[in-house]
C-alpha cells in the first residue's frame, strides 16, 4: 500500500459535508453514559442550570484558538487566568485581609495535574535531597501516586482508620522524616467525603519544616459554602496556619467544563520551583508555570464566564440544592435494610457499603444501572468494604425522590440474584497470578472469558460504530460484577496490569 493510499483509508479523499460529521459525532455520543438529568454519580458535574452550557461553549469558542504559551501575546487569557485564581484563593482563605495576604495560582488543566505540580514544587525546592519523599494517607487521591510515579519521589502512605476513615495526625507526623518534602491532606476524600484532621496535620508539618498540600479538588468549591449555610466544616484552608498550597477544580462543584483546575501557593517564593523555563537552544525562551506549554484558551474561558455567571450567591444556592439532595439520598440508603452508610456526609459524597453477606454490591450497582442510575463500585482496600460511592450534584435533587424505590427494588433484585461467585480456578490465578506473567493475548482471553469484547478491525467508519457500549463490539457488557469480583480478588499490582492491559487493547486505530 502506497502512503497515499494509507492516507485515503485513514481520511476522506474531499473531506465530509459538516452535518455529515455531526451526525458521526452525535451518533458516537449515543454510546456514553448522560451527562446531565441527575443520574450520574460520577465523572460530571451538572448543576441544571438553564443557559449555562450555552454559555460555556460560546465562551469556549470564542477563545478556543487563544494559546496560553504567552501571556503578553494574549492579554485576554491572562486576564482571566488571574481572575480565576482571585476567585478560588478568596474562596479559600487567601487575599487582601487574609491569613493568606500574598496567596499566588496558577489554572491548570485539572486536579491531576495541579497535584503533580504540588509535588513539584516541593520537590524542586529542595534540591539538596537526593532521595525525596511525599507523606500521604491512604485515603489521599491516586493522583498523588502519579505524581511520585513521573516525578520518582517515593510515597509513605499513612493508614486511615475503619472507623472514620480519616487519618490520625500522629501517625502522619510519626511519618515525616529528614527526606519528605510535603505532607498531604484531603478535604475532603474521594472516596468517601470526609475531610482529614488538617489542622493537626498542617501542624505537624510546620514543625518539620515541611510543607503541607491541601487537596482540596474535590471540595474546595463546596465546603465553604456549606459552612455559609451552618454546616459544621473544619478548618481547612489558608486560615490554618501551616498550610501552604491547596488546589481546588473549576470543573467539578465550580461546574465548568472540562478541564479546569486551580492550584494555589500561600507565597510567591512556594510556587517559584513550579515552574519550567529553558533559554538554551536557538528558539524561543520557553517558561511554563504548568506541564503544558500550548494550551486552549477555551477551557479557560468557559470557566471564567461560568463562574462570573453563577456568582456568589448562585453558588450558595447550589450548594444548598446539593446538600439537601445528599441528605435526602442518605436517608435513602439508611432505609434500606443491609445497607449502611460509610460515614455521614459531611459534603457531597454519599458512599455506602453492605452489612448482609447475601447481598452483592456490585451485584446491586448493575441492578441500579438497570434502572437507570450510574453509580461508582470501589474495591475493598485493607480493612475497608468494597462499597458504592455517589457523588451527588445540583441535577440530583429533583430525582431523589425516584432513588429510594428504585434502591430498595435493586436491593431485593440482588439478593435474589445471589453473590457473584468466580469459577475456583479463576480465584486461584486471580491469587497467585503475577502482574509479569500478563500479556496481552492472556487478557484477551480472560476478557472474553468474562464477556468483555474488543473492537475488532471492521475497516468502516466511525459512523458504523455501535451506539451503544453494551452491544456486540462494544467494550462492556451490560453488566459488570463478575468484573469487579475479579478486580476485587485481584492483588493491587495484579489489578492495576490487568486494566491497563485491558485498556490497551480497547485504545486500537480504526481502519
Amino acid at each position: 500500500m502506497t502512503d497515499e493510499e494509507a492516507g485515503r483509508r485513514a481520511l476522506p479523499g474531499n473531506g465530509l459535508p459538516a452535518e455529515r460529521v455531526l451526525a458521526e459525532v452525535r451518533a458516537l455520543r449515543a454510546a456514553d453514559r448522560p451527562t446531565h438529568g441527575g443520574r450520574l454519580f460520577a465523572y460530571v458535574y451538572d448543576p441544571a442550570v438553564p443557559g449555562l452550557d450555552e454559555l460555556a461553549a460560546a465562551a469556549y469558542a470564542g477563545s478556543a484558538h487563544v494559546n496560553g504559551l504567552d501571556p503578553t501575546a494574549f492579554p485576554s487569557l491572562l486576564a482571566m487566568e488571574n481572575a480565576l485564581v482571585g476567585a478560588a484563593a478568596r474562596l479559600l482563605g487567601g487575599g487582601p485581609g487574609s491569613a493568606a495576604p500574598d496567596v499566588v495560582g496558577s489554572v491548570t488543566s485539572g486536579g491531576t495535574e495541579s497535584l503533580i505540580l504540588a509535588v513539584k514544587a516541593a520537590r524542586d525546592a529542595h534540591p539538596e535531597i537526593a532521595a525525596p519523599r511525599i507523606v500521604v494517607p491512604a485515603s489521599a487521591h491516586a493522583a498523588f501516586a502519579k505524581a511520585a510515579h513521573y516525578l520518582r519521589v517515593a510515597v509513605d502512605t499513612v493508614p486511615v482508620s475503619a472507623r472514620t476513615l480519616r487519618p490520625a495526625a500522629a501517625d502522619v507526623a510519626a511519618a515525616i522524616g529528614p527526606e519528605t518534602v510535603l505532607v498531604v491532606c484531603s478535604a475532603p476524600s474521594y472516596a468517601h467525603g470526609v475531610i482529614d484532621p488538617v489542622t493537626e496535620i498542617a501542624a505537624a508539618a510546620a514543625e518539620a519544616g515541611v510543607r503541607c498540600h491541601v487537596d482540596a479538588c474535590f471540595g474546595g468549591w463546596t465546603l465553604p459554602y456549606l459552612r455559609r449555610l451552618g454546616a459544621q466544616v473544619p478548618p481547612f484552608d489558608f486560615a490554618v496556619a501551616g498550610v501552604t498550597s491547596i488546589s481546588v477544580d473549576l470543573h467539578k462543584y465550580a461546574y465548568a467544563p472540562k478541564g479546569v483546575s486551580v492550584l494555589l501557593h500561600r507565597e510567591p517564593a512556594l510556587r517559584a520551583p513550579q515552574y519550567f523555563a529553558y533559554a538554551d537552544w536557538p528558539g524561543y525562551t520557553m517558561v511554563n508555570p504548568v506541564i503544558a506549554s500550548t494550551r486552549s484558551g477555551g477551557p479557560i474561558a468557559a470557566a471564567y464566564a461560568t463562574v462570573r455567571h453563577l456568582g456568589d450567591d448562585g453558588y450558595l444556592r447550589l450548594a444548598a440544592v446539593t446538600r439537601d439532595a445528599a441528605a435526602g439520598l442518605a436517608d435513602a440508603v439508611r432505609a434500606v435494610d443491609g445497607l449502611r452508610l460509610m460515614a455521614e456526609p459531611e459534603s457531597t459524597v454519599v458512599c455506602f457499603t453492605s452489612t448482609d453477606p447475601g447481598l452483592d454490591l456490585f451485584v446491586l450497582v448493575d441492578e441500579l444501572a438497570a434502572r437507570g442510575w450510574h453509580t461508582q463500585p470501589q474495591q475493598s482496600y485493607a480493612d475497608l468494604p468494597r462499597s458504592v460511592h455517589l457523588t451527588v450534584t445540583a441535577a440530583v435533587a429533583p430525582r431523589v425522590a425516584e432513588f429510594g424505590p428504585d434502591l430498595a427494588d435493586s436491593v431485593a433484585a440482588a439478593r435474589a440474584a445471589g453473590p457473584v461467585a468466580l469459577p475456583a480456578e479463576l480465584l486461584a490465578l486471580a491469587g497467585t497470578l503475577t502482574p509479569e506473567a500478563l500479556t496481552p493475548e492472556l487478557v484477551a482471553g480472560l476478557a472474553a472469558g468474562l464477556g468483555l469484547t474488543v473492537p475488532a478491525d471492521a475497516g468502516t467508519d466511525a459512523a458504523a460504530a455501535p451506539a451503544d457500549a453494551s452491544a456486540p463490539g462494544g467494550p462492556l457488557p451490560g453488566r459488570t460484577a463478575v468484573v469487579n469480583t475479579l478486580l476485587d480478588a485481584a492483588p493491587p499490582a495484579l489489578r492495576e496490569r490487568l486494566l491497563v492491559e485491558f485498556v490497551g487493547l480497547l485504545q486500537r486505530p480504526t481502519w
